[in-house]
């Protein structure tokens, strides 16, 4: 089941069309999803590359 790394928000709560706003992170052989209020909200520590120390 897909969900938010930061929020736990989960995928068959949104729509397809709302889908296409989560980013998602490739961590070795996983993938880490943010929905798209947590992707808005760090856009700067995404695009920094910070640590998710950092996000808070």
């Amino acid at each position: 089941m897909t969900a938010c790394h930061r929020c736990g928000r989960l995928r068959s709560s949104v729509s397809d069309l709302e889908f296409l706003a989560w980013s998602s992170e490739r961590t070795g052989s996983s993938i880490r999803w943010l929905c798209q209020v947590c992707s808005k909200t760090h856009v700067r520590d995404i695009e920094g590359k910070l640590p998710d120390e950092y996000w808070r």
